[in-house]
């Protein structure tokens, strides 16, 4: 399943966030799955798309960033395949 995660950078601080990053690495758990992100120009907020089978994992990566950020987690799916549903239910 994808989840779309719209991180708030606390005190808009990137570079904290990004030492960490280039020093410990996305610190994702075995079965979670870095898709892409993008970066708002302020740096207030990054918004990134995730895919697991198993929420606890991204509960499990969101311990481990929650000290520089804020999270919201939505699931999502790729609107070509909702298109496939709405159509397949017919008018």
């Amino acid at each position: 399943m994808l989840f779309m995660v719209i991180e708030r950078f606390k005190n808009r601080d990137a570079r904290t966030i990004y030492r960490r990053l280039r020093e410990a690495g996305r610190q994702m758990p075995d079965g979670l799955r870095y898709v892409d992100s993008w970066i708002e120009p302020n740096f207030d907020r990054c918004f990134q798309v995730m895919e697991t089978s198993d929420a606890t994992l991204l509960q499990r990566w969101v311990l481990a960033w929650n000290d520089l950020m804020d999270f919201e987690i939505v699931p999502v799916a790729p609107s070509k395949e909702t298109r496939t549903v709405v159509e397949a239910a017919g008018e």
